[in-house]
């Protein structure tokens, strides 16, 4: 990246101008295998950084709060059509900060606390916000877990269906953060007709397989869908909502309300939860569902699934378990549980080399889930700097280096690293590589 593209930050604040240095380095130099992360592109990023910073603008657009909202009522309003557009939705809200307080909003447009909620654990897969303990969503509803069978790390719909006919959640969950494999939306819909429960997709992990049509699309399905701009959509920090306008349960659960789906999730958001919306991060999110919408996005997607089932396949080739037998999607789990080294071990050894992923739990594990017996690797970032599958066959066998030399790791690892440095400045990271 130029110095010139932050000339008065270099200027006026020489040490976060070099923090920002230091981090571009660090991205361009390492294989940023994070399932959850990818790359902004410079039209992001310069929209994030634009004047829309300045604005209040609390309300929607065409009732808001505050005056001088007629340009930011056309950007938010360019937002909406555009991501209505790309997923084929009724409705959506582009206001959430991210994608936990998105999800937070949906439990307050449909629920009341002490509400059941069905949903993945952390342990198993989901995500905190779909009814951890240590979340609001374990604390202020009644967590009821499903998960992957332990021995083939894989859903069972028919115990999934058997779990809520027993339970009757008021709320099911349908989305993941660790789990490789395809969800069937249809099966989960049809079970939560069956006990008149609020079907929610969270697709912030795999929004842009859904647009490349490598997995299916939960909105047909669901009674509403979250998701985050950032991960593999590559757009800024944020969450947004997706949802029906009518509810279909609303003569059950709120009789006597004059608000739809729609209307109760968009004051959830507004004034339920959150004051001013970020502006210049909305800004952001047009200009990523822009490029989203582009057939050149779509062939990054169905990529990202390419370079994940060749890694896969390099690493069970030499030897090593992944959970769930391998992958559907954008991520796989290595599987250490019968090894005597653990996944936080191996995730360390690994971010030595210059592989950067996250240790994680795996069905079944026995360990503590402050060290695992997993690791969380995904392709998303590779596939953003034009890695192909010819690509994953070396980052297989770097990480097979560093786990058969994990108990003398700091000897073998200034070598690996600058292997992988050099590797990686042979490709450009989006928004930091002209």
């Amino acid at each position: 990246m130029s110095a010139e593209r932050y000339p008065h930050l270099k200027v006026n604040d020489a040490e976060v101008y070099d923090l920002i240095q230091q981090q571009t380095t660090y991205e361009q130099t390492t294989l940023k295998m994070i399932a959850s992360e990818s790359y902004a592109s410079y039209e992001v990023l310069e929209a994030c950084g634009s004047v829309f910073t300045n604005k209040y603008c609390e309300g929607y657009p065409g009732a808001r709060y505050y005056e001088g909202n007629e340009v930011t009522d056309q950007l938010e309003n360019l937002a909406r059509e555009r991501g209505k557009q790309l997923f084929g939705a009724e409705h959506i809200n582009v206001q959430p900060y991210s994608g936990s307080p998105a999800n937070q909003a949906v439990y307050r447009a449909i629920l009341k606390p002490g509400d059941k909620v069905m949903g993945m654990p952390v342990s198993e897969g989901g995500h905190l916000t779909h009814g951890w303990k240590v979340s609001f969503s374990g604390m202020d509803y009644v967590q009821i877990p499903y998960g992957p069978d332990p021995i083939t790390g894989k859903l069972d719909m028919n115990r999934v269906r058997e779990i809520a006919l027993q339970e009757r959640p008021k709320m099911i969950w349908a989305g993941t953060s660790a789990y490789p494999h395809i969800l069937n939306y249809s099966e989960f819909a049809d079970i939560a007709k069956e006990i008149d429960a609020y079907l929610v997709a969270d697709i912030a992990h795999i929004n842009a397989l859904i647009i490349a049509g490598v997995h299916p699309s939960p909105v047909p399905y669901c009674d509403i869908v979250s998701s985050t701009a950032h991960k593999m959509l590559r757009g800024p920090r944020a969450g947004f909502l997706l949802s029906k306008i009518e509810d279909r349960y609303q003569s059950k659960y709120f009789p006597t309300s004059k608000f739809n789906l729609a209307q109760r999730i968009d004051r959830a958001v507004f004034p339920g939860l959150q004051g001013g919306p970020h502006m210049h991060i909305i800004a952001g999110m047009a200009t990523a569902f822009k490029f989203a919408l582009s057939d050149e996005f779509k062939a990054y997607g169905q990529q990202i699934v390419k370079n994940a089932k060749a890694l896969a396949a390099a690493l069970m080739d030499r030897g090593y378990e992944l959970a769930g037998g391998g992958t559907d999607t954008h991520l796989l789990i290595l599987d250490f549980r019968k090894k005597e080294f653990t996944g936080k071990d191996a995730s360390k050894a690994l971010a030595k080399c210059g592989i950067i992923g996250n240790f994680n739990m795996v069905p079944g594990d026995t360990r503590s889930p402050f060290v695992t017996s997993g690791v969380r690797l995904g392709t998303p970032s590779l596939t953003s700097m034009g890695m192909k599958e010819n690509e994953m066959q070396k980052v297989a066998d770097w990480i097979d280096r560093v786990c058969c030399h994990i108990n003398n790791i700091d000897e073998i690892a200034p070598t690996i690293r600058q292997e992988i440095a050099d590797f990686c400045r042979q490709f450009k990271a989006p928004g930091m590589s002209e």
